[in-house]
């Protein structure tokens, strides 16, 4: 029987993430091989001999190594070895889900991860200051003009892709959940359709989801109280 492929990741990471629930709910058979950002074990001499890039995730395959979510899925799916749903075989709708995929990396991705980074990742590292409040505010600017596009644009039906998940919804709700650790919550009354269906992309992905995010609800829980 062939060994498992290996998965580098760190749930601090959102494609991480959303690589470990697809393969989880998929049934993919993988070695758990977590790699602590927070410790910087990214950039080990030893991890860089599994990732030349540094970074998570990643997969080992034998005497293979292969960094970049997109195309680790791409590679698993071609061996027969990820979901058929989450990723389909139809040329039509995998292209599908690729358009959202290319689509998100200069919208949803690009403006949930800066204000990751700004309000979160480099103060609570010492790396820069606090953001000021109109910083923070120009910040959930660009988030909002994103969800506002997905509300508009991506979500006719219950998921991003039609009517049943795929992988754009794992890749663009773990994306939004990254900025909970920003004390932000997508508000129901202002984007329904992206609440609703980050609900459902939760509850589709259960118990794998909230295991995925259990360090993202703790940190938020601890500034929330924080705050009090």
């Amino acid at each position: 029987m062939p060994k498992p492929i290996q998965l580098y990741y760190d749930f601090l990471s959102p494609p991480s993430r959303a690589l470990w629930i697809a393969l989880k709910w998929g049934r993919t058979p993988f070695e758990d091989c977590p790699i602590a950002l927070r410790k910087f074990e990214q950039l080990t001499d030893e991890y860089k001999n599994i990732n030349r890039f540094q970074k998570v995730p990643a997969i080992v395959d034998g005497n293979f190594h292969l960094a970049e979510t997109v195309a680790i899925v791409r590679y698993l799916s071609d061996k027969g070895q990820f979901s058929n749903q989450l990723y389909p075989r139809s040329v039509e709708e995998r292209a599908r889900v690729d358009e959202y995929l290319e689509w998100q990396h200069l919208n949803i991705r690009l403006a949930c991860s800066v204000f990751f980074r700004e309000a979160w990742l480099f103060p609570i590292n010492g790396l820069a200051p606090v953001p000021k409040p109109e910083q923070i505010q120009q910040l959930i600017k660009d988030v909002e003009i994103n969800l506002g596009l997905l509300e508009v644009l991506w979500l006719e039906k219950d998921y991003l892709i039609g009517d049943h998940l795929t992988l754009a919804d794992l890749f663009g709700a773990t994306e939004i959940n990254q900025i909970k650790l920003c004390q932000y919550n997508v508000n129901e009354k202002q984007f329904p359709k992206v609440a609703k269906w980050l609900e459902r992309v939760r509850n589709a992905t259960n118990p794998y989801h909230d295991e995925a995010l259990t360090f993202v609800y703790k940190k938020a829980k601890q500034a929330a109280s924080a705050k009090l």
